[in-house]
């Protein structure tokens, strides 16, 4: 099987407190923009688009099957919301985007990319995948859906959240997924 290297840069503002981490993108030919969660089917900029204006749909490009790739950056900046992924070199058991056939080779060095952003206290995995590979790395116990735990990791604190997935293969609303993601937002305006 052929190894595939990570085809995206870490998205790390200097305000960053969330470092927001999913598996590892899809194929290249479900891209809809050059950007994280890519897949137009992906949930996840429509689920962020709920939680900052009401509407689903404020990140999508009008009349268009695809993110609005500047406005996902200024909204993260603004939120303080950091992105990457879970691994950095993954072998495809099958050619599709489901975690379910993703084999991870080389996990990401979480704690250097915490160090690029000092203000970050909660990392979030964003479904089963990234969440285990998590809990393997900063060495947590197990997290369901919504759930937070503590850790002493990289030389500071960090709450870590597992969310629902935003895939489609997780058949939940965008509402009820987004009310999870809200709660890690409302956390930070309490520290």
């Amino acid at each position: 099987m052929e190894r595939e290297q990570h085809p995206l840069h870490p998205f790390l503002p200097e305000n960053a407190r969330i470092l927001m981490l999913g598996s590892f993108p899809p194929p290249r030919k479900r891209w809809c923009m050059e950007f994280f969660y890519p897949n137009w089917s992906n949930d996840m900029w429509r689920i962020w688009g709920y939680i900052a204006k009401g509407d689903k749909n404020y990140f999508v490009v009008p009349g268009e099957k695809r993110f609005d790739r500047e406005k996902i950056e200024a909204f993260c900046r603004d939120c303080g919301i950091a992105l990457y992924d879970m691994a950095e070199e993954v072998v495809r058991l099958k050619d599709n985007a489901s975690d379910n056939f993703l084999q991870i080779v080389s996990p990401t060095d979480i704690a250097g990319l915490l160090e690029r952003i000092p203000e970050c206290r909660a990392v979030v995995a964003t479904g089963l995948k990234s969440a285990e590979t998590l809990q393997s790395v900063v060495g947590c116990g197990p997290l369901s859906v919504g759930e937070c735990l503590e850790a002493d990791f990289a030389g500071r604190r960090l709450a870590v959240w597992r969310m629902p997935s935003s895939s489609r293969a997780y058949p939940r609303p965008i509402e009820w997924k987004a009310e999870y993601y809200r709660k890690v937002l409302a956390s930070l305006e309490r520290i």
